[in-house]
């Protein structure tokens, strides 16, 4: 790990990455990659979770594809010199920042979309000219070995590197000095690596999760809200991190959301065989969720199968707050939902709890839309939808607070592994007194009037 670290800064150190052509190089490189492997990285995935073709490059592939896209295409412009206002006790001079890479930087992914948060990171980091090693996840092996393979085939391990294993390898990676840390994951690990990071000084992006809401008002347009809802929830049967974790809906609507939703699951028909659902990615996992199910509450659904790793897509009703399924993130295909009568006392419930990394409503009210987004803190959402925002390359993603800090996607991906520096360029052909001693009440006036007037 000492060796690989010290190659990258040696190659990073000769500058070749900060030339824009190289870049769009790589990127290019990563591109026809992913093309020319996607019945590899089909198998894989599918070897892991169940999840069909269709799925893998909806959900992972695809969105990968479009940010190398995005920043092939604006990659100069994010590259360029920007020019900012020089104030006037600065004159005659010119401003303006400059971006320039980090360094060497450490990626780590977390098992739910394999793919997608190992490779658009990995895109983000290349636009903005880094050496890049990346440690994905061993929890999903299949996805993580066709990785391993066909990126350290394709590229300079100087460049990019792929190194596989578990904690013994994550611990010895942390270990090392890095330039920036991007981490997808548990709160739990997050913390680890934020400590790990704090030894060096290492700048950190943490994507966590938490237990994002959903809030229905009375006013929703229900059928919609559950077609969107049982998608965004049961897509990847679950294991998303910002999937609607749970339902706060006005109870005068409740039972005909129920009624909907149920509809809505039967008639996607969720089922290995349909290509349209996945396994819960281990048995550590299924035991945890089976865990939380209440028979005494569920109103669709609970049939599970541990040998399979199969959680029918369910829905929990009467939940209160102190439910033992309220007390951690659910991370798998079981809904709860509570009910309100008051939506102020429901938003104050919710900002008792950890900021969460999403937060949707369901409502056709304006000053109900405005009052969830001002009063409740949270990574991304969405109205009117789920999940959906992650889709969006000019929305920058990432969460607050527990739920992670710093964001990605798009622009914001390449700001994320940048560094601006601020430059104030002046010429010698004039030079103000003001500054220079002798100190005069005149001069003292002057300053006072130009910082003033600023």
């Amino acid at each position: 790990m000492k060796d690989l670290v010290a190659n990258q800064r040696f190659f990073f150190n000769s500058h070749a990455t900060k030339d824009i052509r190289y870049r769009i190089q790589q990127l290019a490189c990563l591109e026809n990659v992913l093309n020319t492997n996607i019945k590899l990285l089909d198998k894989a995935i599918y070897d892991d979770f169940k999840k069909s073709s269709f799925e893998n490059y909806l959900t992972e592939i695809g969105l990968v594809l479009h940010d190398i896209k995005q920043a092939k295409k604006k990659l100069a412009r994010w590259s360029s010199k920007q020019k900012v206002k020089t104030n006037f006790g600065n004159f005659p001079a010119t401003s303006y920042t400059i971006p320039e890479p980090l360094g060497v930087t450490l990626i780590i992914s977390s098992w739910n979309y394999p793919y997608q948060l190992s490779l658009a990171p990995i895109v983000a980091a290349i636009a903005a000219g880094n050496t890049i090693i990346v440690k994905p996840s061993e929890i999903s092996p299949q996805t993580s070995n066709v990785m391993a393979t066909i990126l350290n085939e394709a590229f300079d391990p100087n460049f990019l590197k792929v190194i596989q294993g578990g904690v013994q390898q994550t611990t010895e990676l942390l270990k090392q000095k890095f330039d920036k840390i991007f981490f997808t994951g548990s709160t739990t690990v997050g913390k680890i690596v934020y400590k790990a990071a704090a030894a060096h000084l290492t700048p950190v992006t943490l994507e966590l999760g938490g237990k994002s809401p959903v809030f229905i008002t009375k006013d929703a347009n229900i059928k919609m809200a559950a077609k969107r809802i049982v998608w965004g929830k049961f897509l990847n049967a679950g294991q998303t991190c910002i999937a609607p974790d749970y339902i706060y809906i006005d109870a005068q609507v409740s039972d005909a959301f129920l009624k909907a939703a149920k509809i809505e699951i039967e008639k996607a028909g969720y089922s290995f065989k349909n290509n349209n659902y996945v396994q819960i990615i281990n048995d550590r996992n299924f035991d945890r969720l089976t865990a939380m199910l209440d028979s005494t509450k569920i109103y669709h659904g609970g049939d599970s199968n541990r040998e399979q790793r199969y959680i029918a897509p369910t829905i929990l009703q009467d939940v209160c707050l102190d439910d033992p399924i309220m007390q951690q993130e659910v991370f798998g295909p079981i809904l709860p939902v509570l009910t309100f009568t008051d939506l102020d006392t429901a938003v104050r419930n919710v900002q008792l709890l950890p900021k969460p990394l999403s937060c949707y409503v369901f409502t056709s009210s304006n000053q109900v839309k405005k009052k969830i987004i001002k009063e409740i803190s949270f990574g991304g959402g969405a109205i009117n939808d789920t999940i959906m925002h992650i889709s969006n390359p000019n929305l920058p993603f990432g969460g607050v607070g527990s739920s992670g800090f710093g964001r990605y996607h798009g622009k914001a991906g390449f700001d994320a592994f940048s560094n601006f520096k601020s430059i104030l360029d002046k010429p010698t052909w004039y030079e103000s007194s003001l500054k220079y001693a002798p100190y005069t009440q005149k001069k003292l006036a002057i300053i006072k009037k130009l910082l003033k007037n600023q």
